[in-house]
């Protein structure tokens, strides 16, 4: 078996792009593979395929990036094909061989419907060897994700008057970051927390946040009508639509609802520069997050399980 990227031969690229999308997990369509790469998200040294003695594509790897990236962020599809006997060891063999040509061990994203381990015949075992293949390319741990979605179907609340939102320094966000992540129940973030401080999360978190495509004007912090600091709201955005990208409150004010007053901050903003769409997740064991997008009219699109390597690897 060989592992390489798309870029031996000028027809790997369309090769790899014609392999059958077989099996339950959804697969990206070629039409979709082809707007990723002229957008530069997709590359041919990023597309990763397996090919047997007589040059056979038995399997195939996508990994998705901005388009000003040096490195992958992220596995898109993994596909291996139905006939293969141990589908788990090809696509592990797969993973490794890009991982070392990357340098690095991009998060791995599987999307799938609420229902995936009961659902669709075959669903559960095609993501099971997934999992598998992934744990032992050093993809240790899962983290499941709730998608949600917002329409303007759904309306916005206006303000309450409860919380008052201004812009803030880097410095303060910082120290919001810092003061949000005690007692998170984001599992990232208490992943995270297990070999580094605070004050290190939060710059790589405003790091992340200032590297999406959403712009820094917009982040505001949340204060109580005294000046009291209660939270703070980071509209962002992907390649593709608008999102809530960060918003807390401080342990101190908690359990008072105020996560409401700062997420509908963020629809209305959104709203108002037009969106027709706002995406957002949260960890499924984040039960008062996934409440709070309910309450605003987010609607469950999907399920995302998110493979991800230990901290340090």
């Amino acid at each position: 078996m060989r592992f390489r990227s798309a870029t031996a031969d000028p027809t790997d690229l369309d090769r790899a792009l014609a392999y059958p999308a077989d099996g339950p997990v959804p697969a990206l369509t070629p039409e979709r593979i082809r707007e990723e790469l002229a957008a530069h998200q997709m590359r041919p040294e990023w597309t990763w395929i397996a090919e047997d003695e007589d040059g056979e594509i038995l399997a195939r790897a996508l990994w998705w990036g901005r388009d000003d990236s040096d490195r992958p962020a992220a596995l898109d599809c993994l596909q291996v094909r139905d006939r293969v006997a141990d589908p788990a060891a090809v696509a592990a063999g797969l993973l490794r061989a890009g991982h070392a040509a990357f340098g690095k061990l991009p998060d791995y994203n599987i999307s799938l419907p609420r229902d995936w381990r009961t659902g669709p015949d075959g669903l559960a075992g095609a993501v099971a060897w997934r999992q598998e293949a992934a744990a032992e390319a050093g993809l240790t741990r899962v983290i499941e994700r709730l998608r949600f979605e917002w329409t303007p179907d759904a309306g916005t609340a206006g303000p309450s008057g409860r919380l008052v939102f201004r812009e803030g320094t880097d410095e303060e966000f910082l120290d919001a970051f810092v003061r949000l992540s005690s007692g998170s129940l984001d599992l990232h973030t208490q992943n995270e927390l297990r070999t580094i401080d605070a004050e290190e999360l939060a710059r790589d978190d405003i790091e992340f946040y200032t590297d999406c495509p959403g712009e820094r004007s917009w982040w505001r912090l949340a204060h109580l009508p005294d000046g009291t600091l209660a939270g703070m709201a980071i509209p962002s955005a992907t390649p593709y639509h608008r999102n809530v990208g960060y918003l807390g409150v401080v342990p101190e004010q908690r359990g008072q609802g105020l996560i409401d007053e700062i997420l509908a901050e963020i629809t209305r903003f959104h709203a108002s520069e037009g969106a027709r769409r706002i995406t957002a997740t949260t960890d499924t064991v984040n039960v008062p997050m996934a409440a709070a997008f309910a309450r605003a009219g987010y609607e469950v699109t999907e399920i995302r399980l998110v493979m991800e390597a230990s901290q340090g690897a």
